[in-house]
Order: C-alpha cells, then structure tokens, then sequence
C-alpha cells in the first residue's frame, strides 16, 4: 500500500473545506473536573464564548506542520499522522510555556502562540457537520491528586476557552492509565483503544486530544466496481486484493506525480491521492513537497477531466512517540528537564516540569461505502526532580582514589589508579 500513503495524511489536512455555522459548538462538551478530595481546579473556570472569525482560521499551518511531521515518521512502512490531533495537544501545553522552550514550540508550530490558539479554535469552529462527513474532537487535561503540583489558573481558563478542555485531578496510579485509554476509545468510537500503557513515576500531568473522522462516499462503489487487483510494494513484492474502481472528475498534478480527489456525500471532505511518477520512490517525493506546493496542486485541481481511478480497500493503524522528532523540528527544550520552561502551566515542589513524551496513535479504514479514522495524541508533564548543574566524570585515565571515613571526611585508604590491567 505504499504508493497510498500520501493520501492518508492528505486526508488529515483536507478536512474544512466547507463552513459551519459560528454558533455550534464543535469541540465535545467536556464535563467539570471531579475532585476526589473535595478540591475544585475549575472554581470560576468555565470556556467562555469567543467571537468565532473564519479569517483567523489557518489551515496552511496543519498542511505545513503535517508534512513537516510526516517526513520524519515515514520510514518506508504504512504511515499516517493527524496533524490537527497533534496540534491540539501540543497547543494546550504551549499555554503553560514561557521563555526560549515558547519560543521553539512556537517556531516548530509555524505561528505565536496567540494566533495558534485563535486559529485552531476558529478552524475546528468551522468544520463541517454533515451526514457524508464528520469530525468529533475533544480534549482533557488530567493533573496528579497527590497535592505537590500547583496548577496556574489562567492556564486552565486559556485551554478551557481555545480548546474546550475538561480537566480530572486524580491519582496518578494504575487505574490512571485505564481512565484515560477508555476517554479516548469513547470519543474515537473505539478505534484507538489505548493511548498510555502506564503513568510514569515523575508524571504530574497528562495532556490529551482524541480525534474520529466519519465519511461516506458522495458515489458509494457498486459491486460490480470493485475488482481483484496487484499492488507492487517499493521493495518489488506482489500483493494481491480487491480494488475499488470509478471515474472522478478532478484530476490532480504535481510537477510528473498525478493523483486525484473523490468526495464524500455533501463535499465538505475528499479523499485526496497523489501517486509519484515511475522510478521515484514515495519517500523521495514526500522529501520534495513543500507545503505552498502542495496547496497549489489542490486549488488548481482540473474539474474537467475524467480520471478513471482505482483504491486499494485498505485499513491499518499506526503509533509513534513523537518527542525526538519534535525536538528535530525544533523544540527540543521542552523535552529537556534542564532547560524546559512550563512555568505557565505550573510549580511542582518535585522539580521543574517538562515533556516526557508525546504518543500518537492513528487508524484509518477505507471501503465501498466510506472512510473511518481516528487519531490521539497524548503529551506527559513530568517533574524533573531537583536539578543541579550537569557535570560528567569519566574515570579513563589515571585517577586518585579514598576510601574515607565520613564522620571526620578523613581516608582509611587512599590510593592512585594508573592501570586497570588485573594484578
């Protein structure tokens, strides 16, 4: 299915190209933190109504975010990443960044963090909501019950607006981790069953973003459309299963690559391929699109032709820990526990807080009659512990040596090493 991926991750990218009315909620309505010891984390905190304003909606920065993060997951095998789902999690914990780990997420992202807040907020607004094609998104913060980290409240109050988040102080034991998997199975209509398969020892938060697409072809496939095909891997190997066969009407080119769109009922979204020409690897081409590219190639699709076009029936699921290729995009503080700055979010009297790990888990599945896939991401907060100054000491050269006696700091022995030869 090689020659498909790009279209997973395309499809990602091309959900908003309708409108929806300004004044439905979009993001899932998340119920009030519940606290076990009578605490309340959302007193006075509830997401206020923001003018919704299409124009600050920014879908250039999912496209160029999410080919920027695709490139790096990409490693030859079935791949898809949901640029929207990473975004909003990463979002939330950049509301509790300040200092050069703000300004490095903030590069990484492509846009400040205000604007970042405001076009996710606007864009996610806008998304459709038919019977051919819907997206469900929603996001909850679960902070440690243990009493040592102290929350900033603008923090909640700022995710709680831009992003509809809901917020659960608990234990942050064993049970933890089955709370959380099963909040992103109910709201990814179980198709990423687990996002964390334990709760780190350090860990003082958990970021979370579940995501579900639903879509139903404008055209569903007859029986007499879908046929036994080959599929030719990039290693040269032959597969065989049944292709999906129709003539669309817009045609897709990209310099030698040719795709296609087809539409799912309504044509609020698209199923969108590009398939690399003859000789060129995927890898390659992916290396070589660029996001300004990859947006002209869409709005100068040609509605006028007819593209006879054959899908692979395909599904798969994909999962990866994102923190070493976002600390390639740039925003490697965040994940370091000497130089992370989240004094936004919070104090711990554990430790400075950074980001541990980001985990991203995707499923898609595509048939005769639609599209299905969902998408989490999970970021963890830790608390470094109390930090000193980084030193190393490297014993590979001769070295004096004591064993002393504590209570005086005076040595019973004391002796050199200049050899470590036996004898």
């Amino acid at each position: 299915m090689k020659r498909f991926i790009a279209t997973a991750l395309l499809l990602a990218m091309l959900a908003g190209c309708g409108t929806k009315k300004d004044d439905e909620s979009w993001r899932s309505e998340q119920p009030p933190a519940v606290m076990d010891d009578g605490a309340d984390l959302m007193r006075g905190i509830r997401a206020r109504s923001l003018a919704v304003r299409s124009e600050t909606a920014e879908p250039d920065q999912l496209t160029d975010f999410g080919l920027a993060l695709f490139r790096r997951c990409f490693q030859g095998g079935n791949t898809l990443v949901s640029p929207l789902s990473v975004l909003e999690a990463l979002g939330m914990a950049a509301n509790g960044a300040a200092g050069n780990t703000l300004a490095q997420m903030e590069a990484a992202f492509g846009a400040d963090l205000k604007t970042l807040n405001e076009s996710l907020h606007a864009y996610v607004q806008g998304l459709p909501d038919g019977e051919g094609g819907s997206v469900h998104i929603a996001n909850g913060i679960w902070l440690n019950a243990d009493g040592d980290l102290s929350v900033e409240q603008e923090f909640l109050q700022t995710n709680a607006d831009y992003y509809g988040a809901g917020v659960y102080e608990r234990p942050f034991d064993d049970a933890l981790a089955a709370e959380v998997n099963g909040w992103v199975a109910e709201h990814t209509a179980g198709r990423i069953e687990s996002i964390i398969d334990q709760v780190p020892e350090g860990a003082v938060s958990c970021l979370v973003n579940a995501l579900s697409f639903d879509g139903v072809w404008e055209d569903v496939y007859r029986a007499d459309q879908v046929r036994d095909g080959t599929f030719t891997t990039a290693d040269g190997e032959v597969r065989n299963g049944p292709f999906m066969w129709s003539t669309e009407r817009a045609f897709l080119r990209d310099g030698d690559a040719v795709g296609f769109l087809k539409y799912y009922d309504g044509r609020d979204y698209a199923f969108a391929a590009l398939l690399p020409p003859e000789g060129m690897s995927l890898a390659d081409y992916a290396a070589s699109l660029t996001g300004e590219r990859l947006r002209e190639t869409l709005e100068n699709m040609d509605e006028n032709a007819y593209v006879n076009a054959a899908i692979p029936k395909f599904s798969g699921s994909y999962g990866a820990e994102l923190q070493n290729i976002l600390a390639e995009l740039g925003m490697a503080d965040a994940f370091d526990p000497g130089r992370a700055d989240f004094s936004r979010l919070g104090r711990s009297g554990s430790g400075p807080l950074y980001l541990s790990r980001v985990v991203h888990k995707t499923f898609i599945n595509v048939d005769e009659k639609g599209t299905q896939a969902g998408a989490a991401t999970a970021v963890e907060v830790e608390a470094a512990g109390l930090l000193g100054p980084e030193e190393q000491v490297c014993l590979d050269r001769p070295f004096l040596y004591m064993l002393i006696d504590c209570g005086h700091n005076a040595p019973l022995f004391l002796g050199a090493v200049t050899d470590i030869a036996v004898g």
